[in-house]
Order: structure tokens, then C-alpha cells, then sequence
């Protein structure tokens, strides 16, 4: 999202992004913060760059390691729309299963307006705008709104 920025809030990890490259130019891939460098997992990492490819707005990544028994991380992310948020989903789901790590249980596809999508030990909510803003998920796991890793 242009013009988004790291605010450093505790528990989410910073998304580091190039400018937007040139028509000639390949897009760069995200990266993670060099504090945070190694951390991710390979389920994390696919995810991430998933989103990225489908254009995420507002990425957060909360390590739960250590904090629940539930998950090793928490991603939440924003789509413009229900059909962007249901596409990202969708994607996000074969992306997962071609990677091997089989089908995932999946909440909300219908409506699209959030989509909770259990991949074992990473969970992933999408949410349109609206209603990311009403529930706050990232008020529950001490990360403020408004600071997020932003996908440019």
C-alpha cells in the first residue's frame, strides 16, 4: 500500500520493501527486517510471498512461539474487496496444498468479508478493511492498529 510505513510496534515484524520498480523490472520479494532474518519457516515464507504476489494490503506477521500452544505465527491481512479477499484466499489455499502441506481448514470463504485459513502452525486471516478495523485482532495479541507491515 503506497505510502504505508513500519511504525515499530511490539510483536509484529517489519516488512522492508524497494521502491516500486520500473515497467521494465522485475519486482523484488519482500524481506524481512535483518533482526528477524532466519525466523520465518518455510510455511511463513510461502504465505508471505503469496500475499505478496496477490497484492495484501496491511501484512502483519505476530510470532506467537513461546506464547501459545496453538500456532507458531499469526498472519493478518487485508484485501480491497470480498472477491480479493476470497481470491488471496483461494490462491493462498492451492499455494499451500502444491507445497505439500496438504488441505487446509478453511472459515469464512462464502462471504469472503474474513477468511480464517488454519495451516497448521501458521494462521492466516484476511479480512476486508471494514471489518479487520471492527474486530482488531491485532489488539488481542498487543500488536496496535495502524502499524503494520505494509505491502507496497
Amino acid at each position: 500500500m503506497v505510502g504505508s510505513h513500519w511504525r515499530g510496534h511490539k510483536g509484529a515484524t517489519p516488512l522492508n520493501r524497494n521502491p516500486a520498480p520500473s515497467a521494465h523490472e522485475t519486482p523484488a520479494k519482500p524481506e524481512v527486517s535483518t533482526q528477524d532474518q532466519g525466523r520465518n519457516t518455510a510455511i511463513e515464507d510461502l504465505i508471505l510471498n503469496r500475499l505478496d504476489d496477490d497484492q495484501a494490503q496491511d501484512v502483519v506477521f505476530i510470532d506467537l512461539k513461546g506464547k501459545s500452544p496453538v500456532a507458531d505465527g499469526l498472519i493478518v491481512a487485508s484485501g480491497r474487496s470480498q472477491r480479493h479477499v476470497g481470491a488471496m484466499a483461494d490462491h493462498l489455499l492451492r499455494a499451500l496444498k502444491e507445497a505439500g502441506y496438504g488441505k487446509c481448514r478453511v472459515e469464512g470463504m462464502p462471504s469472503a468479508d474474513w477468511v480464517l485459513i488454519d495451516a497448521g502452525d501458521v494462521i492466516v486471516h484476511l479480512f476486508r478493511p471494514e471489518v479487520r478495523s471492527f474486530y482488531n485482532i491485532e489488539k488481542i495479541w498487543s500488536v496496535e492498529t495502524g502499524g503494520h507491515r505494509a505491502v507496497v
